[in-house]
Order: structure tokens, then C-alpha cells, then sequence
């Protein structure tokens, strides 16, 4: 037993260093702590006593009790609470040790915030819960089980604070939930002031958005739209987003007339260029004046414009019609990309390629994750306008989407308005040369009669446009993965021919809330042919920390930091994991390449697990024979009909 603890211990020394925790072993780490331990025996003998691990993070303190053996992990007394009273519990169960330690100091100590935490197990299995005790000694017992230590880093723990124990929203929250209501809001003005369809809605907007990135160039002004009936309030805007364009370096020429042509809307639509009698002026001078007040006025505020310009227009474009289904596709979301980079390990060297790249989300989060590698402004500046390219087939998309890179910054859309399954992928791979491939495609598309459709073809055909040794990443239904059809699995077989399959990951099943798709990650290697031998993984991330919540839809928890920190540390070969989480193993062509497939319960059951379920087992037989239904198990003379 004594070797195992040495192990929880060490596991939980690198856990810590991984949130990035400074901590202390068998004390305190500061005088007052130190100190109050003097008199902390879990013996309750008014002795010195000490935690496993002690840390201070900003103004909280934590104390962790480790064992390794997960039935002691909390030990309850006659009443069903946590026993602090026998000093066995407290000495031999890690729950009741860390809340003897944490209301200790509470007692002793000037510390307000103190959180208790108790770690039973090992790296594959394991409890890890954590306990809010107050200045007074009020245990808060409500609080999840984690992975790992991420969300009680300084980075992170004053959002935990603020969310799990305070039960409060954080600015950002607030942030969001007000930009949520400013789209709803322009969402209907721009309904019933301009009769606009859904697909025009985005239009107006992004069109506006760039018009106004012409303000810092003093090249427009509000003032400007005056009702003038020489040059209408449209013109004036569409003159200013032709002018942005120019700025943006948008090329060749023919993109740049595409862009134009859909932005054509804004000045050849009367009803939002005339006076409305409500109003008091034009629809789009009211629409300008909206989008200029809640977006650009709040950009002095903040340091990350482009994330707030970014939220603010996904998030208004999903009151067009189901999150982007009128536009014709699901639009991914915002930590569904932010995840994919961090599964390909994005580098700030790497090229990236989205054949299927809606309004850009990916490009926008490989950007920004690159970005924040580097610090040379040559570097910088090379990112943006070298090592991004995408391709959308849908002409209003990829107006969209090429205004999605402009405003956050890109420098240079290197975006094409093409149909991917009509282009050549060795001349993409030849003249994009990407490292990284990341694609949400068309869903429900493929059939028998056009098996070039189906998802796992977009999919295949994204792997034969890479270089070799590159990574493909793709979000695609798990009936995707399971070749159903026989062109499907005829696919499959073809994929592993040339390509590597490294996993894939099940996620949520409301990760494209509202859609009803249940959806995987796959993540490949191009051209290298599959080994038979080779080991997948092939991971359950169902519980992934997002939930749903009524007039909300899909939320990010405090949790949902730790779910990835442990996927990320599992798909990393950073650490093991139980069974029900993750299964390694040699695949076919021909099986179902999910966690649900390859699957099996290694965890041995305990004599307990076994008394109970026949007990379980009798109980319920005895309840059917007393109801006349023995004939369910054999017995004569006990059929009631």
C-alpha cells in the first residue's frame, strides 16, 4: 500500500506542475500555514498534522489528501455525512482528511478561501473532488469531480470561484449574454425595417462591418449617410467596402467582383435605402449606427477586437434560420475549432487548408492560435497572408467568409469561390502545399447514386490535397465512420490504401445543438499507407463540459477546461485512461471506427458489486413470483392468465 501512495503522490506532484501550481509537500509553504499545522493531527489529538500537498494561488489556499485505493476515497457516518469525528475516517479516507485539513485552517488561519481536495486512485482510475470551505468552516459538497488541477491555476481559478462556488456569471459571460441580445435585437430590425431574407441578413452586416473598417482610414463617417438623393446611403457604404477591399489586397480582380456582386444588395434594395417614417432615417443608417455603437465602441475595452467582432457575427447569424442551416450549413463551433488545433498540435510554421470553410471558423482559430506563438511581426505578418487557405462552393458563403477574415485581421483572404470535389488535389497540394487539414463538409449529401458525397469522400479527397505526412482533421456524423453503405466502406478501405488513421474521438451529441447530428472528430495522416499493426485510439469525449441550457443552448461549463486538459493529455500519450474513455487498438476497414465498437469493461468487479446484483436479481424474482409471473423463470403453476 505504502508503494501505491508513493504513486497517487507522484501522479498528483505532476498534475500540479502541469496546472502550473507552485505547492509544498508535508507543510504549508508560508509561516501562517505552517504554523496552524502545528496543532492539525488527523488523529485528532491536537498534534501536528500535515496535508500531502499544500498550495497558495492568488488569495486561495488548497490542501490535498491522496490514497491509493479508490474505495477510500470517503468514508460517512451513521447519518449519511462526511465523518470528521473518528479519527480512522479522517486518518484513512482521503475526503474526510482533506476537509479535517481545510476547516483547520479555516479555524486557525486568516485565509477566506480555502479549498479542500481529495484524490483517490491512480493516473487510469481515479476520483479527484474538490471541497469550498469559507472563513467560517462551511463545507460547500455540490462541487464536480475533475480530471485534473487546470481550473484552479491563476489563470483560471478566479472563473471557477466565480461559477461553481459563487454560482455567479464572469464578465465574460455577462459579455457574451449582452451580445447575444444586440444580435436578436438587429436580427429583427432587420426584418421588419428591411424585409430582408436570411440569407441577406449576413450580407447587410458583413458589408457594414468592412464599411466601417474604413473609419480608421477616415475614409467614412456616419455623417455621410444623410438620405442624399444624389448618392444614396447604399451607394456610400458599397463605395466603402469596394475601398476596403482594395486595402484588404483581396485578389485577382475576378474574387474581387464576386465579393462586390453579393455586396450589391446593400445599395440596390430600395426599402433600406428610404427613409423609414419610425425611424426617423434610413434602415441602413440605422443598422450602421446600431453595429457602430455595441461593436466598435466597446473595442477600445478590450485587447482581442477580433474575438469580439467574431462573437458578435457568428452568433447574430444563428438567428437567420437554426445556427446557418438556411445558408445551407452547419456552422462549427467555436471550441470544436479551437479544439482541432490543439489536437494537430498547430505549429506557427504550418500551412493551413479548409476545403469546405463556411464562414471560416477554422482558418480564424488556426490564425489566432498561431499567432499567439510568435512575437516577430515579420512572422506575424506572413501568417496571416501565406499560411491560410479555404475554398466554399456557396457564392453568399463565401462572401461571408472572406469579411470574417478581413475584420479579424488576416491581411490577405487567400479564400476561393470553387467546388473542392471538382478540383484537382494534387495541383491543391502542389500549389497550397498544406501541413494541416481541417474540414466540417456538406452533411447528408452522399448516396448510392453520388457516393462522391458522402462525408467520408469529402473526407478522402481533403487527404489526397495534403503533402505527405500531414495532418487531416475532419468533423463528420459517426454513421460516417461506421460504412454503412458499401460505398462507404469501399472508401474507407481506400483511405487506409494510402493514409493513416491515427483516432477518432466521439463527441457530444449536441455539439451542433438544435441539428441532431451526432458527431466524431477523425484525425488522419496523409499519405502514409496504414499499417496493419498500427495502434488507434478511439475515444468516448461525450462528456466533454458544454451543456445544454434552456434559452441558451449549448454552454461552456467550468468544466469543459479540465474535459479537454485530460483529452488532450490522453490523446497525447501524456497519460492512460480507463477503457470507457479510451481504447487502443489495431483497426480493419470493414469495422466501425468508433469508441462504442472496440469498447470493453476492464474494470473487475468487486465482491460487493456482485452481492448487490444478486441481491438485485432476487429481489426482483421474488416480486414476480408474489405477482403470479413465475413462469418467467420456469416454475410451474404460476401463470396468472
Amino acid at each position: 500500500m505504502a508503494r501505491n501512495e508513493v504513486k497517487t503522490d507522484s501522479w498528483v506532484r505532476d498534475l500540479l506542475k502541469v496546472a502550473n501550481i507552485p505547492f509544498a509537500e508535508q507543510g504549508g509553504g508560508t509561516k501562517e500555514l505552517d504554523e496552524a499545522f502545528k496543532t492539525a493531527s488527523k488523529a485528532l489529538s491536537g498534534k501536528a498534522g500535515y496535508p500531502d500537498f499544500c498550495a497558495v494561488v492568488k488569495d486561495f489556499v488548497f490542501v490535498f489528501e491522496n490514497k491509493a485505493d479508490i474505495d477510500k476515497h470517503c468514508k460517512l457516518d451513521s447519518k449519511n455525512c462526511i465523518d470528521l469525528e473518528n479519527a480512522d475516517s479522517v486518518k484513512n479516507y482521503a475526503v474526510n482528511g482533506a476537509i479535517h485539513y481545510g476547516k483547520h485552517l479555516a479555524k486557525h488561519t486568516n485565509h477566506k478561501k480555502i479549498i479542500a481536495i481529495a484524490v483517490s486512485g491512480n493516473e487510469k482510475r481515479h476520483k479527484i473532488t474538490p471541497y469550498f470551505i469559507n472563513e467560517n468552516g462551511f463545507v460547500t459538497k455540490d462541487l464536480k469531480d475533475l480530471e485534473d488541477f487546470i481550473v484552479f491555476s491563476e489563470d483560471n481559478i478566479e472563473e471557477y470561484y466565480t461559477k461553481e462556488i459563487l454560482k455567479e456569471q464572469t464578465n465574460q459571460e455577462k459579455t457574451t449574454e449582452q451580445l447575444l441580445k444586440d444580435a436578436k435585437e438587429l436580427h429583427e430590425d432587420l426584418r421588419n425595417y428591411g424585409n430582408l431574407r436570411d440569407t441577406e441578413k449576413p450580407i447587410v452586416v458583413s458589408g457594414i462591418l468592412l464599411a466601417l473598417e474604413e473609419i480608421k482610414y477616415k475614409n467614412f463617417d456616419l455623417e455621410r449617410l444623410n438620405t442624399d438623393k444624389q448618392k444614396s446611403d447604399g451607394i456610400k457604404i458599397y463605395e466603402a467596402i469596394a475601398d476596403n477591399l482594395k486595402r484588404a489586397n483581396v485578389r485577382p480582380e475576378v474574387k474581387k467582383d464576386k465579393l462586390l456582386s453579393q455586396f450589391s444588395i446593400i445599395k440596390d434594395t430600395p426599402k433600406i435605402n428610404e427613409t423609414n417614417s419610425t425611424l426617423g432615417k434610413t434602415p441602413l443608417k440605422h443598422y450602421t449606427e446600431f453595429l457602430y455603437k455595441r461593436i466598435y465602441q466597446n473595442i477600445k475595452y478590450t485587447q482581442t477586437s477580433e474575438d469580439i467582432l467574431g462573437l458578435f457575427y457568428s452568433e447574430f447569424m444563428k438567428y437567420g434560420g437554426g445556427d446557418g442551416q438556411t445558408l445551407g450549413i452547419i456552422l462549427t463551433p467555436k471550441h470544436i475549432c479551437e479544439l482541432f488545433c490543439d489536437l494537430v498540435e498547430l505549429k506557427p510554421n504550418d500551412v493551413v487548408f479548409d476545403p469546405c470553410c463556411g464562414t471560416a471558423g477554422f482558418l480564424i482559430a488556426a490564425m489566432h492560435n498561431m499567432l499567439s506563438q510568435v512575437t516577430d511581426e515579420t512572422q506575424r505578418q506572413h501568417i496571416k497572408e501565406n499560411q491560410l487557405f479555404g475554398i466554399e462552393e456557396k457564392p453568399d458563403m463565401f462572401c461571408i467568409a472572406t469579411t470574417n477574415m478581413i475584420v479579424r485581421g488576416d491581411g490577405k483572404s487567400n479564400l476561393e469561390n470553387k467546388d473542392f470535389l471538382k478540383q484537382n488535389p494534387f495541383e491543391l497540394q502542389k500549389d497550397i502545399a498544406a501541413s494541416i487539414g481541417m474540414m466540417n463538409p456538406p452533411y447528408s449529401q452522399g448516396s448510392k447514386a453520388n457516393p462522391n458525397l458522402y462525408e467520408i469522400a469529402f473526407s478522402e479527397q481533403l487527404l489526397d490535397s495534403l503533402t505527405k505526412g500531414a495532418k487531416a482533421i475532419v468533423i463528420i456524423p459517426q454513421s460516417a465512420v461506421t460504412g454503412k453503405s458499401k460505398e462507404e466502406k469501399a472508401i474507407k478501405a481506400n483511405i487506409l490504401k494510402k493514409h493513416t488513421l491515427e483516432g477518432v474521438i466521439t463527441c457530444n451529441k449536441n455539439t451542433f445543438y438544435g441539428v441532431g447530428t451526432n458527431p466524431c472528430i477523425a484525425i488522419f495522416t496523409a499519405w502514409i499507407p496504414h499499417h496493419k499493426d498500427k495502434i488507434c485510439k478511439f475515444i468516448n469525449y461525450e462528456d466533454d463540459g458544454f451543456e445544454v441550457q434552456k434559452h441558451k443552448g449549448l454552454v461552456e461549463t467550468i468544466h469543459a477546461k479540465d474535459k479537454k486538459a485530460h483529452l488532450l493529455k490522453v490523446w497525447r500519450d501524456e497519460m492512460e485512461a480507463e477503457s470507457k474513455f479510451c481504447v487502443k487498438t489495431t483497426i480493419e476497414a470493414e469495422d466501425e471506427w468508433l469508441h462504442s465498437f472496440y469498447y470493453f469493461n476492464d474494470e473487475i468487479p468487486k465482491y460487493e458489486d456482485f452481492d448487490k446484483t444478486m441481491a438485485d436479481y432476487l429481489t426482483f424474482e421474488f416480486n414476480m413470483i408474489t405477482h403470479g409471473r413465475g413462469y418467467l423463470f420456469g416454475l410451474e403453476g404460476d401463470d396468472d392468465r
